[in-house]
């Protein structure tokens, strides 16, 4: 049993479903449209305001679809009307961020700046020059974009320079003893 896949979704108001015969989902809503196909062996039924999944059979691979199905139906469903957002946090002496038209330009304490080219259907903010804000309504494309900008300069756990995720909490070590 499945209990991830068997919740039944609410369709928010104002988010349109529709499901084609090759099990093709697209999702329309106020902040955009989402497309993506499932699997065959998963059927998904549209009920009014309420989106179900059922499973076809009972073997180990269909029941894991049946679930991640349904969490990524309720991901789209959430994308389409509320959106993701990601917020990254700069640590560093002399680290910053600014927007260039479409590009991130980072400086991370290398001997040259890096770029960073923000892909189509994200919107990146930097209302600090150490605060970057990510948003989207795919939350795959969202998530993908902020590990990528972390990934320039991970936070180091000594003194806790680097790029994190708002909420994440570093681990401190301790440095080197003074030795006798």
């Amino acid at each position: 049993m499945s209990r991830i896949g068997n919740r039944i979704l609410t369709i928010p108001a104002g988010v349109e479903v529709s499901v084609a015969s090759d099990n093709t989902v697209t999702v329309k809503g106020s902040k955009g449209t989402l497309t993506q196909k499932f699997a065959e062996v998963i059927t998904i039924k549209v009920e009014g305001a309420e989106l179900s999944t059922t499973r076809a059979n009972e073997i180990k691979h269909t029941k894991q679809l049946h679930g991640t199905t349904n969490s990524l139906l309720q991901g789209m469903l959430i994308g389409v009307s509320e959106g993701f957002k990601k917020t990254l946090d700069i640590n560093g002496v002399g680290y910053r961020a600014a927007l260039a038209g479409s590009k991130l330009n980072l400086s991370l304490g290398y001997s040259h700046p890096v770029e960073y080219t923000i892909p189509q259907g994200i919107t990146v903010e930097c209302p600090k020059p150490t605060q970057i804000i990510i948003s989207g309504i795919d939350k795959q494309v969202v998530g993908q974009v902020a590990a990528e900008i972390r990934s320039y300069r991970r936070p180091e756990p000594y003194k806790g320079k680097g790029i994190k995720y708002s909420d994440e909490i570093i681990i401190r070590k301790e440095g080197k003893a003074a030795g006798k």
